[in-house]
């Protein structure tokens, strides 16, 4: 167990690494792009014969002509997106309020595009597509790196460039003109150096050629393909497109092999070539890099963690056609330790199994052209002409599921381990600053803490008939009846257990869901009854809080008039404690509808009463039963002379309009006494009982 943690606890520190945080950023920011990129690809490549051909026919091949447009504005050029995006993400992990970020992608861009060879006439889309993403990496974090040194240089030598009468954001601009300047000049020497070296035609000429060159050396066989499959995987892992930038290597060793085995049927000989593009597409890059629909499969069968489900579900349209830049930057793959090993394992046990299977005649070799985005199994029987080639990818996924299921839960442990740590951080944020977060939407916070309560949002809204019961606070009169109970509301989060109550409503308010989070809650109240008269005594009153801005609509209206035609009202002394007074509004509709509540039987009172204007005025309409004292006039009896006197003010107010009087947070004998001698005479608090279940 011990193992364990200390496995996790270098995960996440692992995590920590400002170079990893500015990749995983990066690459995460990019999802949109890949979102839009695949899907364009995939209506494009679709792999049935008659969608072809509808698709390039249709309008003039409008459908086909569009998803291509959209598909080379994405994946046509990722290297540009994943330099950019790289570089603000260094700035944003790295830099100081004072720089100017915008300098940096510049001077990142430019970095790229002189690296990549765009002073060459061949210069194309294809060198600023996926092949060049390992490129794109080390230029975005390169240029960042050095233009942010020569930035903070001029600005602590007060080098700057100004311009009189120009706005401030053309100075900033001005300012970063010399650094952006340095950082093209010094990758300009860089790229000139390394032609001059090399005999190659820019930086990135010599990237491919170097992968050439290294395969180049490797006898043809299993190990050649062996070690392409595991530098892809590596290459893909680190964020870098393997399969695009081997491209040129697939290209010379394996491409070419499919139509030998093809001219070898054609003349009556057996072919003998197991290694072709086929191979690697259909039997060991099964839903992309790392055989990922195995990991998918993991996934969605095994994982218990909502999120990893919701990604996989998300993801799995666009996997079933081998496309899965969405897992492997969503989840992410890319710099996760957790998936290292299964990873890299899965697709060499697949190519192991595949090589073994077909260079001993268990499966047929593959002499026909099967398109990359084609699904497994069918991928299987159209490359070998055998069912026995299905059947071989259905064996590697069911292995592939194997190696990941462990990896898998482990990594639900990680993601578990993490939101409860963040958990308690966000809670004691909440806390310390509750006060002051009280007219903030704590859903739009720019930071980690807007982020978790997103997701918290989210969770509470999908349990919110599931996971909301209800506590019962009983209250009490000075001879200790027990007149009446509280429902409070308790929230059962599945990671973090009870949450807190006002975080429950203030998150549920935010979300949209408050309306239905308080129906809940009086349904709950109405099907205890029995439970609650049983623990408290026949006749009970149930108060159930109903914010104003709930209590005085035509949807809680006609909520509580079905319930009130299906007899669920009959026999239930029921109180509606309204809360957020504030709130509150008292137009002719809203007066009309709390007629109505009365009307059915149910009695009104104000929670938190004082004697500010505000609840003085809900007293006009006489609409009201009972008053429930704020809590902070209780608790300042002993230690505020005027909180005695306007609890006195009050229960003579309430005494005159026949309004019951009710204290909470009472705790202690003195405070009921002093309350009884002032004239309140019903309790709630600790000094009876805490709110207690009844199931």
């Amino acid at each position: 167990m011990s193992e364990k943690k200390n496995f996790i606890s270098f995960i996440r520190k692992t995590e920590q690494f400002s170079l990893v945080r500015v990749v995983k950023n990066g690459l995460v920011n990019m999802i949109p792009v890949l979102i839009i990129g695949a899907f364009a690809l995939v209506i494009n490549q679709f792999p049935i014969k008659g969608y072809q051909n509808f698709i390039t026919s249709f309008l003039d091949g409008f459908i086909a002509k569009l998803s291509n447009f959209v598909n080379k504005a994405t994946f046509g050029v990722l290297s540009v997106y994943m330099t950019y995006f790289i570089s603000r993400s260094f700035m944003k992990i790295k830099a100081d309020p004072q720089a100017v970020t915008g300098g940096a992608t510049i001077a990142a861009l430019i970095s790229f595009f002189i690296l990549a060879g765009a002073y060459l006439p061949d210069f194309s889309i294809d060198n600023m597509g996926p092949k060049s993403m390992f490129l794109a990496i080390l230029t975005g974090l390169g240029a960042s790196a050095l233009y942010l040194a020569f930035d903070k240089t001029f600005r602590k030598r007060k080098r700057y460039i100004f311009s009189v009468g120009a706005d401030r954001d053309f100075n900033r601009m001005l300012t970063a003109l010399f650094p952006v300047v340095l950082v093209a000049v010094i990758f300009a020497f860089v790229n000139l150096s390394v032609i001059a070296v090399f005999g190659v035609d820019s930086f990135r000429d010599l990237l491919v050629k170097g992968f050439e060159l290294l395969f180049a050396r490797i006898p043809n066989g299993f190990f050649k393909g062996f070690f392409f499959v595991l530098l892809s995987s590596v290459l893909w892992f680190f964020g870098i497109h393997g399969s695009d930038t081997l491209e040129s290597v697939m290209e010379t060793n394996f491409t070419n092999k499919l139509a030998e085995n093809v001219n070898a049927v054609q003349v009556g000989a057996a072919p003998t070539e197991v290694l072709t593009k086929e191979f690697f597409d259909c039997f060991v890059l099964m839903g992309g890099c790392g055989a990922t629909i195995c990991l998918l499969i993991a996934i969605l069968i095994f994982s218990r963690n909502r999120a990893h489900r919701g990604l996989g579900y998300t993801a799995s349209f666009s996997m079933v056609f081998n496309i899965n830049e969405l897992m492997v930057f969503g989840l992410p793959i890319i710099f996760n330790p957790v998936m290292l090993i299964p990873f890299l394992a899965v697709p060499l046990v697949c190519y192991s199994v595949s090589y073994l299977a077909i260079a001993t005649g268990i499966v047929p070799m593959i002499t026909s052209e099967v398109v990359w985005t084609t699904p497994i199994i069918l991928g299987g029987y159209t490359a070998t002409g055998s069912f026995a080639g299905a059947a071989l990818q259905a064996v590697n996924v069911i292995l592939g599921v194997l190696i990941y299921l462990p990896f898998v839960k482990l990594m639900d442990r990680q993601a578990e381990t993490s939101i409860k740590d963040n958990y308690t951080d966000f809670m004691n944020y909440f806390r310390q600053n509750e006060t002051s977060l009280a007219n903030e939407k704590l859903t739009m916070l720019d930071n980690v803490y807007g982020d978790f309560a997103k997701a918290l949002c989210v969770d509470i809204k999908h349990g919110v008939k599931d996971k909301t019961v209800l506590a019962y606070q009983p209250q009490y009169d000075y001879e200790g009846k027990c007149v009446g109970v509280e429902a409070l509301l308790r929230y059962n989060h599945h990671l973090h257990g009870q949450v807190y109550p006002p975080l429950v409503i203030k998150l549920a308010k935010e979300g949209g869901f408050l309306p239905s989070l308080e129906e809940q809650v009086l349904l709950q109240a109405l099907a205890d009854k029995e439970k609650v008269c049983k623990k408290f005594g026949d006749g009970v009153r149930i108060s159930v809080n109903i914010t104003g801005t709930t209590v005085v609509t035509q949807r809680f209206l006609q909520f509580c008039r079905k319930l009130y035609e299906e007899g669920k009202f009959k026999d239930v002394n029921l109180c509606v404690e309204v809360t957020e007074q504030a709130a509150l509004s008292f137009s002719e509709e809203a007066i009309s509808i709390l007629n109505s509540l009365k009307e059915m039987g149910i009695t009104l009172a104000i929670d938190d009463f004082s004697m500010g204007q505000t609840s003085i005025n809900y007293l006009k309409e006489n609409l009201f039963d009972e008053i429930k004292l704020d809590g902070s006039l209780v608790k300042g009896l002993f230690t505020h002379e005027n909180c005695r006197e306007i609890v006195s003010s009050i229960t003579q107010l309430a005494n005159s309009l026949d309004l019951l009087v009710l204290a909470e947070y009472v705790e202690t004998e003195e405070q009921r006494d002093l309350l009884h001698k002032i004239g309140c005479n019903c309790y709630q608090g600790y000094l009876y009982s805490p709110a207690v279940y009844v199931g």
